[in-house]
């Protein structure tokens, strides 16, 4: 063989061994940065395991177990975890896009910058969950219930939050552009900067709610409840600026 060839090839091995696929080990125990892709752990006890930065990407976890398991880094892309209860996990940073989370338990969850584009929450319980950062573009959230739940600086746009909770919860600068929040409860929720231009609000509850400085434009308004919210300096539907101090309806 020629010199030159044989030069090339413990280079080329070395590179064809970085790029070699990595398999899934399903049987490793549960620990930090396991490869659990596409396993089979519905059911499973994982109560406060360490599963940051694992590879859990479509993955069935319906019915799990993971109250108080530590997830932040970890990729669940497209996983399954229908009825699984994370109640108290810390998912800062986790990946859950396209994620089956319907009648999920998400109470009391750090889920700070979470992403969860295109995620299936139906139904789910997010109540009193730290969703600040977090990402969910066009997700679908019918029925939820994010009941005190914050989502400050959250991004929500053209997510479906239909007949959903979000009583007292907290959306200073949420963005919740062209999102669907028809019938949604927002009773004395902080929507304080709020974007809701061109969002669906047929029907919505903001009862005691302040919208102070949240943008209305183009926003369909039909039916909503507005008593006793505050729009100080509120952009509304026809884009004017309501005046200071308004209160149930822009002055």
């Amino acid at each position: 063989m020629d010199g030159r060839y044989r030069a090339l090839l413990p280079p080329l091995c070395l590179l064809a061994f970085l790029h070699a696929p990595t398999w899934a080990a399903c049987d490793d125990p549960p620990s930090r940065r396991v490869n659990w892709l596409s396993c089979d752990k519905q059911g499973a006890d994982l109560q406060g395991v360490d599963l940051r930065e694992a590879v859990l990407t479509r993955s069935n976890l319906a019915n799990a177990n993971l109250t108080g398991a530590r997830l932040s880094g970890a990729d669940l892309g497209r996983a399954v975890l229908s009825n699984a209860d994370l109640t108290g996990a810390v998912l800062r940073g986790t990946r859950l896009v396209s994620a089956q989370l319907d009648h999920t338990v998400f109470i009391d969850a750090h889920m700070i910058g979470a992403r969860l584009d295109r995620a299936v929450l139906t139904g789910a319980n997010l109540s009193r969950a730290d969703l600040s950062h977090a990402g969910f573009y066009q997700a679908n959230l019918n029925g939820a219930n994010l009941s005190g739940a914050n989502l400050s600086q959250a991004t929500l746009t053209q997510a479906d939050l239909t007949d959903s909770k979000l009583a007292n919860a907290l959306l200073v600068d949420a963005v919740l552009s062209r999102a669907v929040l028809e019938d949604a409860i927002l009773s004395g929720a902080n929507l304080h900067g709020a974007k809701l231009d061109g969002a669906n609000l047929l029907g919505a509850d903001f009862s005691g709610a302040d919208l102070g400085s949240a943008t209305l434009a183009d926003a369909r308004i039909d039916g909503v409840r507005f008593t006793n919210t505050k729009l100080d300096s509120t952009i509304w539907v026809d884009r004017r600026r309501c005046q200071s101090g308004s209160v149930e309806e822009c002055r």
